[in-house]
């Protein structure tokens, strides 16, 4: 038995030191051969993750000394540079960078390493795999988009990603918006998948930014874009003024005008308003009403403007386009007034106060226009009650109930209670015209101006009068025989008031019946003044031409409906309390 064992203990020494694989001590216990057992990855793996280490696993302990950099490698188109170590059975190599994409590498483990008895590896074990490609971020969508144009200048430059990003990596290096070569000031933020670029400052209209997001912004596993993206955008124009009226530096501007101002673009409407829009005299701001529609902006004053003088408009850069874009520096204009004062001051004392802008006014009760030729030239009308009291009639910016068989232009404006377009500035204006008509009202008659004569008996028709004060003994007067002829005997300050407890009846039926006021010898229609108790009716048949400012209680009333032939007052229709009904009349507001 003994001779046996010996026997076979040598044939296993001789095959070890055949193979190389024999200890250096016969006592000792035959080695074998160390061999790779395993590999991370393993041989011919594919979509191999680019920042793998590389494993390799031994069937024993091996001799830490002989496991290096040049023991074991990595090749792909060139060596791959690492850091070899070893720890218990396994061997690893860690790539000095990220392995490259889709692409095959070779590792190799030589014949060099050996195990702790000296065994070496009797051929190199050589295996080989291929990384796969890495899910990258993207960048799929911006706002604004590339090539955008009309941007807002407080715009928030956003980019959305493919997939959740590392915030870290987003900031001022990795974000940035640049004007030429000059980079714009912000703050970055991420939400999301959003990165946001809010400038520290306004963006400058009209010009071209470039937004860049680098590959330095990662995703929260650390894989970066796989290039810089880059976008462009361009902001909008500044709107600006294309004209006015007044034009700048007109002159002879009636004291009711509306000035205006025209923009080259579409405005935000809430950025016109009494901040943005003031009229000046000298530096006394006017108050006054502003308004937009399509791309005019209105300022229309609460009280007529005064006679010979310069005011100047401003729209400052706080009106904006509807993008938010302002007008880029405030733009001022100027004109001049007309020399013709608002306000009637005769030399008989008798003051109309607001009431002489208006060449109609309905008391509470309202203006109706029926016909498609009344018109009220140099001059405003008004009343007390609502803008739906109003009927017949436009100025230039309202129409207020025209049917296209009723038409009345208003060449000044309509001031009424509201609703639109009446407002509380337009009934302020009115309330103070219908108070200083009372005032006149009570100023022409009998017991302020006593002492009139009834030459007529009531009937003035077909008489010649002089200057001078007249009451019908009546109660009534008519003009029915006859025109009514007022000679002021060249005298151009010449006043005439006619006083009646209860009515004035100008004309008779019949297409004939029409009857008129005639001036001679440089009587003027602004002196000229009806005291009226109740109502007054003027040419029921239409036609005819009356004069002077009546002031009636409780109405007044032009032609009738249907009648084509124009009646004309030179000079005012107020009623108090009651309606003023107009058919076919051309109302003309003298002058003072």
């Amino acid at each position: 038995m003994k001779t046996k064992t010996l026997f076979l203990n040598y044939a296993i020494l001789f095959i070890a030191l055949i193979s190389g694989c024999a200890s250096d001590d016969f006592q000792d216990t035959v080695g074998i051969c160390p061999i790779v057992e395993s590999t991370t990855p393993l041989s011919n793996a594919i979509a191999v993750p680019v920042n793998s280490n590389i494993i390799v696993t031994f069937n024993e302990e091996m001799d830490p000394t002989t496991i290096t950099q040049s023991s074991i490698t990595l090749t792909g188109s060139s060596t791959v540079a690492g850091t070899v170590t070893y720890s218990g059975k396994t061997a690893s190599f860690k790539p000095t960078s990220a392995l490259a994409e889709n692409t095959t590498y070779t590792g190799r483990v030589k014949t060099t390493v050996k195990d702790l008895k000296g065994n070496a590896l009797q051929t190199d074990y050589v295996w080989a795999f291929t990384t796969g490609l890495i899910l990258r971020p993207i960048v799929t969508s911006t706002d604004p988009i590339n090539n955008a144009t009309d941007v807002i200048l407080n715009k928030v430059i956003t980019a959305t990603f493919s997939m959740p990003m590392n915030p870290s990596t987003l900031n001022a290096t990795t974000f940035t918006i640049k004007q030429g070569v000059n980079t714009i000031p912000g703050t970055i933020s991420y939400s999301g998948s959003t990165a946001s670029f809010t400038p520290t400052i306004a963006l400058d209209a009209n010009t071209t930014y470039t937004a860049t997001i680098t590959n330095g912004a990662k995703n929260s596993s650390d894989t970066a874009l796989l290039a810089n993206y880059v976008w462009t955008f361009k902001t909008g124009i500044n709107p600006t003024i294309i004209a006015t009226d007044p034009l700048n530096n007109a002159i002879n501007v009636n004291l009711l005008k509306t000035v205006t101002a025209n923009f080259s673009i579409a405005m935000d409407p809430t950025s016109i308003n009494a901040t943005t829009f003031t009229l000046k005299q000298g530096t006394t701001v006017v108050l006054g009403t502003v308004s937009y529609s399509g791309i005019t902006a209105s300022f229309d004053p609460t009280l007529p403007l005064q006679a010979g003088k310069v005011y100047t408009a401003t729209i400052t850069t706080g009106a904006k386009s509807t993008i938010g874009i302002p007008v880029a520096n405030n733009y001022l204009w100027s004109f001049t007034t007309t020399v013709t004062p608002p306000i009637v001051v005769l030399p008989s004392a008798i003051n109309l106060g607001t009431a002489a802008m208006f060449g109609a006014f309905g008391g509470n009760a309202g203006i109706t226009n029926q016909g498609l030729n009344t018109v009220i030239n140099n001059g405003s009308i008004g009343t007390t009650a609502a803008s739906t009291l109003v009927t017949g009639f436009h100025d230039a910016n309202a129409i207020y109930t025209e049917t296209p068989l009723n038409v009345g232009n208003v060449t000044g404006r309509i001031y009424t209670a509201p609703p639109a377009p009446g407002t509380a500035t337009s009934f302020a204006v009115a309330s103070q015209g219908l108070l200083d008509a009372n005032a006149a009202y009570l100023s022409i008659s009998p017991a302020s101006k006593p002492g009139g004569t009834d030459p007529g008996a009531g009937e003035l028709g077909g008489l010649t009068l002089a200057p001078g004060v007249y009451k019908s003994a009546s109660g009534t007067f008519k003009i029915s025989n006859g025109n009514l002829t007022l000679d002021a005997q060249g005298d151009p300050n010449a006043t005439w008031i006619f006083q009646t407890a209860a009515g004035l009846t100008v004309g008779i039926a019949g297409p004939t019946g029409a009857k008129s006021i005639i001036m001679k010898n440089g009587a003027l229609a602004k002196n000229v003044f009806w005291y009226v108790g109740t109502a007054a009716t003027i040419n029921g048949a239409g036609g005819g031409v009356m004069v002077g400012t009546i002031i009636a209680n409780a109405g007044v009333t032009f032609s009738t409906a249907g009648n084509a032939a124009q009646t004309v007052l030179n000079g005012r229709a107020i009623s108090l309390v009651a309606s003023v009904t107009m058919v076919n009349t051309t109302v003309n507001v003298p002058n003072n």
